[in-house]
């Protein structure tokens, strides 16, 4: 796995001194500099990514999950980081499969998380802009041909900017929320009650991905892609 080298709000000469821990297979220390950073100078998604890599390295599946989602929360089209989670999953003891879900639902969900909140509203406003253009020409134009042309047009455009606006404000949801979390130790029994004495319902293991639906004192209620249901002591889980 490669280390990425450029950062955001991150000095080169730490991030350096991270990098070569990491390099000297040091993956511990290089994954302590990691952490600092990004306590100290920010988040970065090249920060999330590389420490993924260390704690992989460390054969800690869970945290090195979880770094990766948080790098692809930052950045979406993260190839590197997509790559390196998709290939992490692998090692997942649970096969959790995806609950039955209308189809069109499915390739929404994949086209909003093609960019974060702010990359969604800049693309809305990349299209206000002409639709505004066409508008007025509608308005002010001197021939049916351009007037209509016109219309159909600007409806598009305006159309695409206001669903941009709304994925905006969806994913603004989903990051402010942090909704989704990973199970971060061995092997934990869900219950079907935040109580130590609630019925077991299934096991989870290191690495899964649930969603956390509410919060109850130190229970989170997580609910996994293929619907089911459980409390899960929150020491467990850790949000995205």
């Amino acid at each position: 796995m490669l280390l990425i080298t450029g950062f955001v709000r991150a000095e080169a000469t730490t991030v350096e001194e991270a990098n070569k821990l990491y390099a000297e297979k040091k993956y511990a220390e290089a994954a302590l500099k990691y952490e600092g950073i990004l306590i100290n100078q920010g988040v970065a998604p090249e920060l999330y990514y590389n420490l993924g890599n260390a704690y992989f390295r460390m054969n800690e599946l869970g945290k090195a999950i979880l770094n990766y989602e948080r790098a692809l929360r930052l950045a979406p089209r993260y190839a590197d980081a997509r790559f390196n989670l998709e290939f992490a999953n692998q090692k997942v003891i649970d096969n959790i499969e995806l609950s039955d879900t209308f189809f069109l639902k499915k390739w929404i969900g994949a086209i909003m998380r093609l960019m974060t909140s702010n990359g969604w509203f800049y693309f809305a406003a990349i299209f206000f802009i002409p639709a505004l253009a066409a508008l007025l020409l509608f308005v002010f134009g001197n021939t049916k041909v351009l007037r209509k042309t016109s219309f159909y047009i600007g409806s598009v455009l305006m159309i695409i900017s206001i669903v941009s606006i709304v994925f905006s404000g969806i994913r603004k949801n989903q990051m402010v929320n942090h909704e989704a979390g990973i199970v971060m130790t061995g092997a934990v029994v869900i219950k079907g009650s935040p109580d130590r004495s609630g019925t077991d319902l299934f096991q989870l293991h290191e690495g899964t991905r649930v969603d956390v639906v509410s919060t109850l004192g130190d229970w989170f209620e997580v609910k996994l892609a293929s619907g089911s249901v459980g409390w899960v002591e929150s020491k467990y889980v850790e949000k995205i």
